[in-house]
């Protein structure tokens, strides 16, 4: 039904008349008309990533033994540590000026990680990566409340696990480093339930015990509760995000 409005010789009186149309189908106005055979598909299917990407980390996950002293394995990491605050961002794990860095190439991905934690302040004396060295003797990070704050990067869990970090233990994450940190499969990003980073100092000798959710410091004699990984623990170990959906059968393997 359709009303048409028509004013009488009174101004303060209307008069409408309702009549019928013969059709309730609007007017479409010839650029908003789509063709009905053409099919839409929103989502396009899931593919891996090809290679040739600069965002695409080709690069093995980097094992946590920096040297002879740290050994690794798929449940248990051991080394010494290096202890950091609250609010670590990542403009001091990975400042901006590097970030032309591509990690998929293996000399740059290298160098990546001599620059790990180079922005920490000066009030830090004791440097994560020595000069001229591109790995680091700290194979565990400690830390504070929201650590991976900042940006969304994902070279600051890259250059960790570049310069020979496999774990961080903090007390909380910033959402978007924990999430970097499991689809590239650099680090694990594990969370203490007190904070551990006042306890621990910079070169004690830890032991994570992964299947128990457990760190111990021999160097005071203390041991720890962490939080499980959950899930994501298969996803590091796998090496990130697009391995495990390889390995898992999600998307074809490379070779396939």
């Amino acid at each position: 039904m359709a009303a048409s409005l028509s004013c009488s010789p009174n101004p303060t009186l209307t008069r409408v008349t309702v009549s019928p149309r013969s059709s309730l189908s609007p007017t479409v106005p010839h650029f908003l008309k789509f063709l009905a055979t053409t099919p839409f598909h929103p989502f396009r299917p899931l593919t891996a990533r090809s290679q040739s990407s600069s965002f695409s980390f080709a690069a093995p996950r980097a094992s946590a033994a920096a040297d002879d002293k740290s050994s690794s394995t798929s449940t248990s990491f051991h080394g010494i540590c290096y202890v950091v605050g609250d609010n670590i961002d990542t403009d001091q794990i990975i400042p901006a000026e590097y970030l032309t860095l591509v990690p998929s190439k293996p000399d740059e991905y290298e160098k990546l990680g001599s620059y790990a934690l180079i922005g920490l302040p000066d009030s830090y004396t004791t440097r994560f990566v020595e000069p001229n060295e591109t790995k680091t003797k700290y194979s565990i990070v400690i830390g504070g409340y929201n650590f991976g704050c900042g940006s969304s990067r994902e070279h600051a869990p890259v250059a960790l696990g570049a310069a020979g970090v496999a774990a961080v233990v903090a007390e909380s994450y910033a959402r978007i480093f924990f999430r970097n940190s499991v689809a590239t499969g650099e680090v694990y990003p594990l969370e203490s339930e007190g904070r551990i980073c006042e306890e621990c100092k910079t070169g004690d000798t830890l032991t994570i015990e992964l299947a128990e959710s457990r760190l111990i410091n021999h160097t005071t004699g203390k041991e720890y509760r962490l939080k499980p990984i959950g899930d994501a623990g298969p996803v590091i170990e796998a090496g990130g995000i697009f391995d495990y959906a390889r390995k898992t059968g999600m998307i074809p393997s490379i070779s396939a």
